[in-house]
């Protein structure tokens, strides 16, 4: 699943094809496309048609293109979702779901392109969230660590209340928004944390440095286009990241730590796979997984 870098990789992208356009003709050709817009495929199309895009947003892996109606087109990649901008005269994809036209001499399409038809697409009105304006089917959303209102203090309070392991903890999208498996991962091994620590034993300078490893490895992430393991995450032009080639623990089950050669181990974890170095991350004694 596209994650925050990926996701803000996407974002940008958009931000510069889209932002000032006017959206005319939609194209929704999968309905489970626009399967969370209540009012279905037409007043999808009605509610975008002729509407100014005023800018291009993301909260945690959400993004949406903010409308001069006051209202926003809200995306979630899910699996497998693009958002590519292409001329119209280019082939349809496989799996093509939407297209918008834009406005301008180039005749340019946004075209949302989802394999596995988990990801989705709707219109829903802006409402205020503190200094920012959020869709409000994404308010419940909580703000990701490279956010400037990122409260890591309170996050740390919770932490400390909560009896998890530190992974689950830090996938929950309610607590910390845009972390995921690869990059939840990633942190840990960067401080030596094993995943299955419980978020109690964790001190504030625990999770101060755990949070900046985070923002570091979203940060070189992003500096790389992202993390791509195969065709299904690309940006708005159709290229791959290439962060998978900075990856030290994700997807390297047997492979040598890179910072002391012992085999990095796989194990399950919420219906996906875990990686982290046994000898880099062990869990302190006593403590079993949460």
């Amino acid at each position: 699943m596209p994650e925050l870098p990926e996701v803000e990789v996407v974002r940008r992208g958009l931000d510069q094809w889209v932002t000032g356009r006017t959206i005319g003709a939609v194209s929704v050709l999968h309905q489970r496309a626009v399967r969370r817009h209540a009012g279905g495929r037409s007043d999808f199309s009605a509610r975008l048609s002729d509407r100014r895009v005023e800018g291009v947003s993301r909260r945690g892996k959400y993004l949406w293109l903010a409308l001069d109606s006051g209202e926003a087109l809200l995306a979630h990649l899910g699996m497998s979702g693009q958002l590519l901008v292409q001329r119209p005269q280019q082939a349809p994809e496989r799996h093509l779901r939407a297209s918008l036209r834009l406005d301008g001499d180039e005749g340019t399409e946004v075209r949302f392109v989802d394999q596995r038809t988990f990801g989705h697409l709707l219109v829903d009105p802006l409402v205020a969230d503190g200094g920012a304006r959020v869709p409000s089917a994404a308010r419940h959303i909580a703000r990701d660590p490279l956010d400037p209102e990122f409260d890591e203090d309170a996050v740390a309070a919770v932490l400390a209340r909560r009896r998890s392991d530190i992974k689950r903890a830090l996938l929950d999208q309610s607590l910390i928004s845009g972390i995921g498996n690869i990059y939840a991962d990633e942190a840990l091994w960067r401080v030596r944390l094993h995943g299955g620590q419980h978020t109690g034993s964790l001190r504030r300078s625990d999770v101060a440095e755990l949070m900046a490893e985070v923002r570091a490895v979203m940060r070189d992430a992003l500096a790389a286009g992202g993390t791509s393991f195969d065709e299904l995450y690309v940006n708005v032009n159709g290229e791959s990241g290439y962060f998978e080639r900075g990856l030290n623990v994700y997807g390297r089950e047997g492979q040598p730590c890179a910072r002391c050669a012992a085999p990095v181990r796989r194990s399950a974890f919420m219906n996906r796979s875990s990686y982290h170095c046994p000898r880099c991350q062990p869990l302190p004694a006593g403590v079993k997984p949460a």
